[in-house]
């Protein structure tokens, strides 16, 4: 398929932008501690333009030292780190694509104990629990802070920057301003819509007189705050109307607030495009270009939106971490080389709230991207396992110019992470499997399935390289009855080697166990889940982990938590529950084992034997998130 109009050029106020594919703002931590960008987020920013990216925008950017949410956020309060953004601008442009970069007040979502400042907000009502209750910010800050946004945009201007983006989502300063919800205020700044979006129009007004004509100004607004009382879908296509008519250039379409952060960065299960009907009533409300955001990952969607007149660009979030070169991929028609995101959040959402740099599950080159280089001398590797840790090290080495076998003993690849495919909504990672088995075949890796590697078969080819990704094994425990005939594993259900009865008892309620509780659930089986801990898929990110108690809930799974297994018999299990109290829970067709995983690693302690270079990767070392194989894969790869 053509993407011919996502490769058509657009208007933003001043600045015309070559496509219709956008880097939205998104924390990376890269910058330093002063606020000054560094230069590996130079490296990061020129990776996407590179990538053909037409505007590429630099992440929440600080406007006011009082409101630092982070110890590694970029700051524009201060002439001081002018030259560092200019840096990332220029490369920015040596690639053709214009760059952009939001202005962020966090408010009542901002760290007081980070920031050393008490955090703001329209009202002294906490975002949600854990948080500090905000100081209410006064007029007099108020008044002080519209000249800092000027300020900020026109230290962007000066650092060649084509487009500044005002934040007013996700209820930090700005959208907590805008919402009834957060907004109690009764002197100019709150009551009726005027007044609460009397502080979006003086930024916007105070930006253009210090900043002129020639730089794009964007709006970042919620189509829907997600909450009682927030901002509703009509309220969000009066803002962007309202917006406009204060001068905006564009409007860029996101939603929710932290409570709902579900809508914010969508997990696996959630399609892409799935903000469309919400941003089509926007796109009726305004003339000037609307951006649109939604769990892109392929562009094909993308395309029909922009076709039907339904969004003029399209933000390619964490896709856009996953693979900088998603534009060049699609104009030449090599998608299935593209790596996608699987939306799991693991590495980027979770790092940026801990103040550390994002990794990517899929890229781990993300942030690192201009340390690889062509191996000094080649060398003959062998990997040794097919799952994604195996995968990615082979192709990682092969991109080096080394010479690269990779075994599996199984005829299939993909290992645990194939399986990891089979539960409700998380389809999405059959592709990532595809396409590094696609990225190893085009690095020229020798991939040899069916193949279970010996020492005898070490010897024989004497590689000068050995990478141990064998992966991990379902854990079984010593727990009398465990290994009796009967009991079915989890993994052999998810691929189809074996079948359960109507009515199953999954032992396990970690992730491998609840979803394993989902997937059965819906192919209609009765399905009860006996846990250890006190609660059901614990390990589970937050996010994913909603949708799954609603297919818990959906299904009428029944779960019994904080019960220790003490054995197992063909058609039950007898347990221990925390206050000693001992029951047995039996009548079930089948029994299924999904206690999690523990490493497996056939050459034991004579691993370090195998080679001159030995590298034990991944669930091989301990079993744990894939996360950490494909990191540990890059890192072995990268030093042979």
């Amino acid at each position: 398929m053509k993407f011919e109009n996502m490769f058509t050029p657009v208007t933003i106020g001043p600045v015309t932008v070559k496509n219709r594919f956008v880097v939205p703002p998104m924390g990376n931590n890269f910058a330093n501690g002063a606020g000054t960008l560094s230069d590996r987020s130079r490296d990061y920013y020129e990776a996407r333009a590179k990538g053909g990216f037409g505007l590429v925008t630099v992440e929440a950017t600080v406007i006011d030292r009082t409101a630092k949410g982070g110890p590694r956020k970029p700051c524009l309060y201060d002439d001081s780190v002018i030259p560092s953004f200019k840096l990332v601008a220029d490369a920015v442009h040596a690639w053709g694509a214009k760059i952009s970069v939001q202005l962020q007040h966090a408010g009542p979502e901002g760290n007081a104990k980070l920031a050393g400042y008490p955090i703001k907000a329209p009202t002294s009502i906490a975002s949600h629990t854990g948080k500090d209750v905000p100081k209410e910010i006064t007029t007099k800050e108020l008044y002080a802070l519209i000249e800092e946004y000027g300020d900020a945009a026109l230290r962007a201007k000066k650092a060649g920057f084509d487009c500044v983006e005002v934040h007013m989502a996700h209820g930090y300063l700005v959208s907590s301003f805008i919402s009834q919800r957060t907004n109690k205020r009764v002197d100019e700044f709150g009551g009726n819509f005027e007044n609460r979006m009397r502080l979006s129009r003086l930024i916007l007004e105070n930006i253009r007189k210090k900043t002129g004509d020639s730089l794009g100004i964007i709006c970042r607004i919620n189509c829907s705050d997600d909450i009682l009382g927030g901002i509703s879908l009509q309220d969000a296509a009066t803002v962007a109307a309202y917006l406009e008519n204060c001068g905006a250039d564009a409007i860029h379409v996101s939603r929710a607030v932290h409570i709902r952060d579900e809508f914010m960065w969508a997990p696996t299960c959630i399609h892409g495009g799935f903000n469309a009907d919400y941003v089509t009533e926007i796109k009726k409300a305004v003339q000037v270009p609307v951006i649109m955001v939604g769990r892109f990952t392929e562009p094909y969607y993308a395309e029909l939106m922009v076709k039907e007149g339904r969004t003029d660009l399209v933000a390619f979030g964490r896709q856009s971490i996953a693979d900088p070169e998603l534009p060049v991929k699609a104009f030449k028609g090599e998608m299935e080389s593209l790596t996608p995101c699987i939306a799991c959040l693991q590495g980027c959402v979770a790092n940026m709230f801990q103040g550390k740099p994002i990794e990517c599950l899929v890229n781990p080159r993300t942030g690192r991207e201009a340390e690889l280089e062509a191996a000094a001398v080649k060398k003959k590797v062998l990997v040794i396992g097919g799952g994604v840790g195996g995968l990615y090290a082979a192709y990682i080495a092969a991109l080096r110019g080394h010479e690269v076998t990779l075994c599996e003993k199984k005829e299939v690849l993909g290992g645990n992470m194939r399986l990891a495919a089979y539960p409700p909504g998380k389809g999405d990672i059959v592709g990532m499997v595809r396409n590094y088995i696609v990225l190893c075949q085009k690095a020229n890796v020798t991939l040899l399935t069916g193949m279970e590697v010996t020492k005898e078969y070490i010897e024989e080819n004497a590689p000068d390289a050995v990478i141990v990704a064998t992966g991990a094994s379902p854990l079984i425990l010593p727990i009398p009855g465990i290994r009796d005939s009967s009991i079915l594993s989890g993994d052999d259900v998810l691929s189809g080697e074996a079948q359960c009865g109507q009515k199953v008892l999954v032992v396990g309620g970690g992730m491998v166990g609840s979803e394993l509780a989902a997937f059965l659930g819906e192919a209609e089986h009765e399905v009860t889940v006996i846990e250890l801990r006190d609660k059901i898929g614990a390990d589970v990110i937050s996010e994913h982990r909603k949708y799954l108690m609603k297919d818990f809930s959906d299904y009428s799974i029944t779960t019994i938590t904080g019960a220790k297994v003490s054995e197992f018999h063909k058609d039950g299990v007898s347990y221990t529950l925390e206050d000693g109290t001992q029951n047995c829970i039996n009548g079930f067709d089948s029994v299924v084992l999904a206690m999690g995983y523990r490493n497996y690693n056939p050459f034991g302690e004579d691993v370090d034997k195998l080679a001159k270079e030995v590298y034990v990767i991944g669930d091989a070392v301990k079993a744990r998130r894939a996360l950490d194989a494909t990191r540990e894969a890059y890192e072995a790869a990268k030093n042979i």
